[in-house]
């Protein structure tokens, strides 16, 4: 009779570990399920996911920086060109 309650219990405790490992599966199933769809109403509304807003938001903190830079640039090429006009119109 003990290897009888012997078997039973470790046949239950491979049913136990079997529905563990499909639960998992089910789980990671339902995510991406959930995730594919959150995604497309995202999509669908216009919005976009974090990584992407920073990728752009990285990437106009750069133009601002470049535009600042040209137009020091420009300032000083304006005043170079004031200057020789002057030195131009002294002569």
């Amino acid at each position: 009779m003990s290897d009888m309650k012997r078997k039973i219990i470790d046949d239950l405790g491979g049913m136990v570990s079997g529905l563990g490992i499909a639960a998992q599966g089910a789980r990671e199933e339902i995510e991406q399920a959930v995730r594919g769809r959150v995604d497309a109403m995202l999509a669908e509304h216009g919005l976009v996911s974090r990584e992407e807003f920073e990728a752009v938001r990285e990437m106009a903190v750069a133009a601002r920086e470049e535009n600042s830079q040209l137009g020091e640039q420009i300032n000083q090429l304006r005043a170079d060109l004031e200057a020789l006009q002057k030195t131009k119109k002294a002569k």
